[in-house]
Formats: C-alpha cells, structure tokens, sequence
C-alpha cells in the first residue's frame, strides 16, 4: 500500500518524473503520456459513475481499479529496476472484460449504424472515456515498438474500450436510446 504524507516534493520542477524503477525521465516522455492517459480515462469514468448504479457502477468501479493497476504497471518498465514483482496487469483482468462485453451483448439491440457518443449523461461520459482509452492504447502500442510493454496490459486496454462502448450502449436502455449516425443527414 501507498503512504502519501507530503503531495508536493518539488522533484518535478525541472520537468522531470520518476518511475517506478527510480528512474527519472522526463514528463513528456511516452512511458509517462501513456499512464497519464490511462489516469485521464480513469477520472472521466469517475465522472460516468455520478450517474451510474447497481450493476454497471460495479463494473466501473473495478475498471478504474484496473486503471490504476495499469498505470502502476506503465510505470515500471519490464526491463528496468524493480520490475521483478512489479504490479501488472493479467489475463484474467482482460477475460473478466470480455465475460463482461458478451453478457452486455446478449441484451443489446442490434446495431444498424455507427453510434455517435450521446444519450444519457452515463453514455456520453463513457464514450468520452472510451476515447480516450483508445489515446491511451495509441500511445502504449507507440511504447512498445521502443520499449517491452506487457502484453497483457495492451489487451486490457484494448478490451476497454470495445467494453466502455457496450456499456455506453447498455445505459442507453440497451441501445434503444443510442443516437445513430445518419451518412450525409446533415448536408
């Protein structure tokens, strides 16, 4: 567990950020856009679940668990210092998503057209999330062709954002409510 009792430590400064290995690099570097997307996701979620309950509340609660997980395994290259034991994500946390998207499937309508992100506040709070969890696996897949990334974590994140959609849809009363692209509608 995580003791914080000082929230600034100035060692940020010079634009400069340490990982979980101690090394320190610099703010902008991908390793670090990558898991402060992940983090990003993870706040606009927390802005889903004020509109969320009961069961779909659950499955977000764990993701945003899962997130930072993710972000706790980003943080610590696989090939770097204290990557043995280092928090990462695992198989099991990309089947429990994808046990979750066929349930969620089972209920939904039938799509007939692309979906443009709306609907219910939920939906479009996890559109918004679903987007930005497509940045973060942009910028994870952009990692590993530099750096070894878990390939677990890439499949997690992937399977996040195909769940954040059907979630989206399943809040919009099972996509009876999802509002549908129109090709040209608007000419």
């Amino acid at each position: 567990m995580v003791t914080l009792t000082k929230i600034y430590t100035r060692g940020g400064d010079a634009g400069e950020t340490s990982l979980g290995s101690g090394d320190r690099v610099k703010k902008h570097a991908i390793r670090v856009a990558a898991y402060g997307t992940a983090d990003e996701a993870n706040a606009v979620i927390g802005l889903a679940r004020l509109h969320t309950t009961g069961e779909v509340d659950a499955m977000l609660a764990r993701i945003q668990n899962d997130l930072f997980d993710l972000g706790a395994d980003l943080c610590t290259p696989e090939d770097g210092k204290r990557s043995d034991g280092a928090l990462r994500i695992i198989e099991a946390q990309v089947i429990r998503l994808e046990s979750e998207i066929d349930a969620m499937n089972e209920d939904l309508k039938p799509l007939t057209s692309f979906i443009l992100p709306g609907g219910t506040p939920a939906a479009s709070y996890l559109h918004l999330a679903r987007t930005v969890t497509r940045r973060c696996e942009r910028l994870m897949t952009e990692l590993a062709e530099h750096e070894p990334v878990n390939p677990e974590a890439i499949k997690y994140v992937n399977r996040l954002s195909d769940h954040l959609f059907q979630l989206s849809r399943k809040v919009n009363d099972n996509g009876a409510t999802d509002v549908l692209w129109v090709p040209g509608g608007s000419r």
